[in-house]
């Protein structure tokens, strides 16, 4: 009778052992997974589990559909890109932020798959359009204003999720993967095929100010000789008719991001369309992609990241193209 409890608390406290370790797990990075995988048969397992599962979706269940990872290199060890992932714009990060991948669920698990909110900051007092249901052609919110940009309906909108104006706020509705090559590293690639005109993904990532845009800049030019960084920094100027940039964006995505990060350059121009994107109501724009034509199944998403090359020792270019300059484009931040 004595002995009886003491089997019933040490199968508790095993099962105990297993579900903790299913939830610290997940908020390792891949280097101190491989570590802990080490230590006994059953954190070598769970570690297994956790790798499967983020090599099953890098959006951790954020998005509409899960987005694998595909390494077809014998020789390479790394199954997945480590990174931070957002659906939308954020504010910087701290130097020690996590985010648990690996669950089973993800965040569908954590209750945070609701529809994420695609706008940072709102104007206070802004008048949306009053339309009721499917904005039309006479809506005000499609009006540019001579701006050389895509308007849709927003939060100061009287229509709700279901308008056909509100096409980049849904979230990913197509099948993508990201697949990994010799020599370009990680891409993102077609997973069905993907009609002209359609919307993709916003470029997602930490909002910067041109200074600490800068700085980042910097940072990562000096740690590029090490090969172990891929900077994902991009900035977009919008434009003023007269051809004055009235507003610069910076959007960090090294560190956290989301599929966009894996978006790689194509000198001849690429298959994706980079539109800035405003919506009523809110106070930033928005970096989208749009299919420029007709996408097949397994091809790679591509586009022009500029013209400019102003470091003669930039990164190589392995774009492929037959208008390939060899190196990437690069200017002053």
């Amino acid at each position: 009778m004595e002995e009886r409890p003491r089997k019933t608390s040490g199968r508790l406290s095993e099962e105990a052992f297993f579900r903790c370790a299913a939830v610290v797990l997940p908020y390792l990075t891949p280097a101190e997974l491989a570590s802990v995988s080490q230590t006994c048969k059953a954190l070598h397992q769970i570690s297994q589990l956790v790798t499967s599962r983020r090599i099953s979706d890098a959006s951790r269940g954020f998005e509409n559909l899960p987005i694998p990872f595909l390494n077809p290199i014998t020789s390479d060890s790394q199954p997945y890109s480590s990174f931070l992932y957002t659906p939308t714009q954020i504010l910087r990060l701290g130097p020690d932020s996590r985010q648990p991948w690996g669950y089973d669920g993800d965040a569908r698990l954590r209750g945070e798959h609701s529809p994420a909110d695609p706008f940072l900051f709102l104007v206070s007092g802004s008048t949306g359009c009053g339309c009721e249901s499917d904005c039309g052609d006479g809506c005000p919110c499609l009006d540019s204003g001579g701006l050389s940009l895509t308007r849709e309906c927003g939060p100061s909108c009287e229509c709700d999720s279901a308008c056909g104006n509100r096409a980049t706020q849904l979230g990913l509705s197509v099948k993508l993967k990201i697949v990994k090559d010799e020599k370009k590293g990680w891409g993102l690639f077609a997973d069905q095929l993907i009609p002209c005109g359609q919307f993709i993904c916003e470029y997602a990532g930490e909002l910067l100010s041109t200074e600490e845009a800068r700085q980042r800049q910097d940072t990562y030019d000096k740690l590029k000789p090490n090969g172990h960084l891929t900077p994902a920094l991009l900035v977009v100027k919008e434009h003023l008719p007269s051809g004055n940039a009235c507003m610069r964006i910076n959007i960090d995505a090294t560190r956290a991001g989301n599929v966009a990060r894996f978006i790689n350059h194509s000198c001849e121009g690429g298959n994706l369309d980079t539109k800035i994107v405003r919506s009523s109501g809110a106070l930033l724009p928005r970096v989208c992609f749009f299919s420029s034509r007709d996408i097949p199944k397994d091809e790679e998403l591509t586009f022009s990241y500029g013209d400019v090359r102003v470091k003669l020792d930039g990164r190589p270019c392995f774009c492929g193209s037959d208008r390939c300059a060899g190196i990437l484009p690069s200017e002053h931040t």
